[in-house]
């Protein structure tokens, strides 16, 4: 029986219903590209999808942002727009399928679909009303028409949603050029999505960036002395290169601000509140220095912590130029995405190193990491300090409360003096003989003063410290180790420059970040 006979006979349920749903795929990948192309197109209107999954963030409980932070790490944000995508598509399936019988039903979905999207938009009010609408009315309109296209070629009949016994069977032919032109659409689709995506201006940036020519710094960073970097293979460099320093934040898209439209705002519980251009902020005087930055979300023994040479205005001569209030105890960063972080104005004080950040390693800001502006604050977790794309600087009282605190993290996020093993990497074989145990260790705003390493269950001994460029970045150390046959357990503990030695108590990240000892289990061959 030849295969158009038996589509006849089964009503072309099977191999129609698998049409139907490549259909409804295409026409949800059509729908999602003219939105994103329309959204790249538009000034000032927000992705679709970028603006579900920020709504995602948003109404998610804490342990879960927790557990997709500990689980995925950097990969976060991918995952979770790779995963909007995914089951955008599966709807889109279904609804190809409903199509064969009630076309209004899943032209009425793609709708809500839409819909959904745009109210997500919505929910910022930042985002301009009219022209948000317009997009989603787009998105809406190509995802029905290449639908009602595509479902009538599924049926063989001039109405897509005939009775299925009345359709015409495909020939081969037929169903070639169906499969053809279901993935070219699906392509379109794609490609659309990804023009709207680069039309969003990240590669314009990036030419504005290189034409920034960074001032000299009133204060500079002292010289790199060759003890400062021991250089082992495997050991983290002393300096985090910018395109590996760690990102977490909650921008599923990095947000896209030109220097010539940009402003800062000091505002709130202050005596005279100014505002800043990206211009006056780059005359004032700037200083520079060595900084290590810490997630709390960081699991012992982890990597999402980095050092870095920063450049900036230093914020206490920003808060004596607006003149404190009685009362001003908190200071709140606001992100141009709406993120907000606060810690106490005494640190802002105290710290000489805090500073609204404009140079990273010696260049501008890259875009993931806060251009044109940001706070890095020495000793605190960046979920209460660390605002990127900063927009305001607001003096509160210590009620107003940041993005992380009502979602179970602690109200203030000292970082705490932590050691972290590099070399050998767990589980890595190793040979035997003399070989170097290293890692870095870091207690910003105390330094650190000493690092023990212990061996199974022998005695805690001393590692060599390389030499130390600032109390506020980490330090290298490492430990000549006789490597013996078999199976090893390896440990180490920081003391930082108050005395405080690393507690081998084991907690969670959430609510003030991990603690413990580092532990690392290798086996030694010959």
């Amino acid at each position: 029986m030849s295969s158009s006979a038996a589509e006849s006979t089964t009503g072309g349920r099977g191999p129609t219903r698998g049409r139907a749903a490549l259909a409804g795929i295409a026409s949800v990948a059509v729908a999602l590209g003219v939105a994103e192309l329309a959204a790249g197109l538009i000034p000032r209107v927000p992705s679709l999808v970028i603006s579900v999954g920020d709504t995602v963030i948003d109404s998610v409980p804490g342990w879960l942002e927790r557990w997709a932070i500990a689980t995925l790490g950097t990969a976060d944000k991918p995952v979770l727009l790779g995963s909007i995508v995914v089951v955008s598509l599966l709807l889109g399936a279904a609804l190809g399928v409903l199509a064969r019988r009630r076309f209004v039903l899943a032209a009425a979905g793609i709708a809500l679909f839409a819909a959904l999207g745009t109210a997500a938009a919505l929910a910022d009010d930042r985002n301009p009303v009219l022209l948000t609408l317009l997009v989603g009315v787009l998105g809406a309109a190509a995802g029905i028409g290449v639908l009602y296209l595509l479902a009538r070629a599924v049926h063989g009949s001039a109405a897509p949603s005939g009775p299925a016994e009345d359709a015409t069977p495909m020939s081969d032919l037929d169903r070639r050029r169906f499969l053809a032109v279901t993935a070219g659409t699906t392509l379109l689709g794609v490609l659309a999505g990804v023009g709207g995506y680069l039309l969003s201006g990240r590669e314009r940036l990036d030419d504005l960036r290189a034409a920034i020519r960074l001032p000299t710094p009133v204060r500079r960073a002292g010289p790199v002395p060759p003890e400062a970097d021991l250089e082992i293979p495997g050991l983290t460099p002393l300096f985090t290169p910018n395109e590996d320093f760690y990102r977490i934040d909650t921008a599923l898209r990095v947000p896209v601000v030109e220097p010539d439209t940009w402003r800062l705002e000091v505002r709130g519980m202050v005596d005279e509140p100014f505002t800043l251009t990206y211009a006056e902020l780059m005359e004032l005087p700037q200083i520079e220095a060595d900084v290590t930055l810490a997630c709390v979300s960081n699991e012992v023994g982890g990597d999402l912590v980095g050092n870095a040479r920063w450049q900036g205005v230093p914020l206490k001569a920003l808060l004596d130029r607006a003149g404190l209030q009685r009362g001003a105890t908190q200071l709140v960063g606001r992100s141009v995405d709406g993120f907000t972080a606060g810690f106490p104005v005494l640190t802002a004080l105290d710290v000489e190193e805090a500073m609204v950040a404009v140079a990273m390693n010696g260049e501008p800001l890259p875009a993931d990491h806060g251009f044109p502006a940001r706070l890095v604050v020495p000793g605190l977790y960046g979920y209460v300090s660390a605002t990127k794309w900063l927009s305001a600087i607001e003096l509160t009282d210590w009620d107003v409360d940041g993005y992380w605190i009502p979602r179970g993290w602690a109200k203030e996020g000292p970082v705490k003096t932590q050691a972290r093993i590099d070399v050998p990497r767990a589980g890595a074989p190793v040979a035997a003989g003399r070989r170097p145990i290293a890692g870095v260790a870091w207690a910003p705003t105390r330094g650190i003063e000493r690092v023990e390493v212990r061996i199974d269950d022998g005695p805690w001994q001393e590692a060599e410290l390389a030499e130390s460029l600032d109390v506020d970045c980490w330090r290298q150390w490492y430990l000549p180790w006789e490597a013996t046959e078999g199976r090893h357990r390896i440990a180490a503990r920081a003391t930082d420059g108050r005395g405080e030695v690393q507690t081998d108590q084991r907690t969670p990240v959430a609510p003030d970040g991990a603690s413990g000892y580092p532990v690392v289990e290798v086996v030694v061959g010959t």
